[in-house]
């Protein structure tokens, strides 16, 4: 299950998504967003499942690495699903066991519910995949460029949310080796009562903590070592430049957004 965790993890390659603006890529996933809560029938599942094949599509990401992103997030949807099955109970009743019934409302919400949460993080998903930590953080900066005249920090905050993304995939790393090294010294990690496998955790989560606080001084002080001072007067090797095909793919995201908003206005 670890080793399915791709958060934060960049697949370079040559395609259309990857060569686009980081900063329209961070402005179409959030349209994307509210283009899937704000819809509230099929129409917005159908558009959301469009924008997602289409992308994956023209990102040449293999469609099996977006399937590996939904494995670990497989018992949230099962625990969602089974509680909104269970707990409206308003329409055609289904089936009905004592206080347990289902209902069509309920199936409705629960696939409705599992739907959406498997196209949020397949289409976000793709954002990591097509876009390096440098790049994403420079993009971070520049719209969040507008706050510099409220003082804040700017750079750093972008700095952070990039490091603590990059660091992702080196911490699974860290705990899958750690979980190898407790088991050659006959750690049971698997068997028991859940008490027991969350005992049988600390293990694992004592040395993965000091080990993260140890990257975290190697990497300051390496900062340090690089004269690093903050985002005031830095240069950047590459800068980011707009070209047509990242309006036309705003365009066509507003596009599929006001499409939404109109069917979800009109079936209200």
């Amino acid at each position: 299950m670890i080793r399915d965790i791709t958060i934060g993890q960049y697949f370079p390659m040559d395609s259309v998504v990857h060569r686009m603006d980081a900063r329209f890529k961070i402005n179409i996933t959030l349209i994307f967003l509210v283009m899937l809560f704000w819809g509230q029938s099929v129409a917005a599942l159908a558009a959301g499942l469009i924008f997602v094949v289409t992308a994956t599509a023209l990102s040449k990401i293999p469609p099996k690495m977006i399937v590996k992103s939904l494995k670990p997030i497989v018992p949230i949807l099962i625990i969602t699903g089974v509680l909104n099955l269970f707990l409206l109970d308003s329409g055609k009743v289904y089936f009905e066991w004592g206080i347990l019934k289902i209902t069509e409302s309920g199936v409705q919400t629960s696939v409705f519910m599992i739907a959406r949460m498997c196209l949020l993080i397949a289409g976000t998903s793709l954002l990591t995949y097509t876009t390096s930590p440098i790049v994403l953080t420079d993009a971070i900066e520049a719209l969040l460029s507008p706050l510099k005249k409220l003082k804040l920090p700017v750079h750093e905050l972008a700095m952070m949310m990039t490091i603590a993304l990059r660091f992702v995939p080196t911490l699974i790393e860290e705990t899958e080796k750690i979980m190898a090294a407790q088991k050659a010294r006959g750690a049971d990690l698997e068997s028991g009562n859940i008490i027991q496998r969350a005992k049988a955790l600390v293990p694992i989560l004592v040395p993965l903590i000091v080990s993260a606080f140890r990257r975290a001084d190697e990497l300051a002080l390496a900062m340090e070592c690089r004269c690093y001072h903050g985002g005031e007067g830095r240069t950047r090797l590459r800068e980011l430049k707009s070209a047509p095909r990242d309006y036309i793919a705003l365009g066509v995201t507003l596009l599929m957004l006001a499409a939404v908003i109109t069917v979800n206005a009109i079936l209200n």
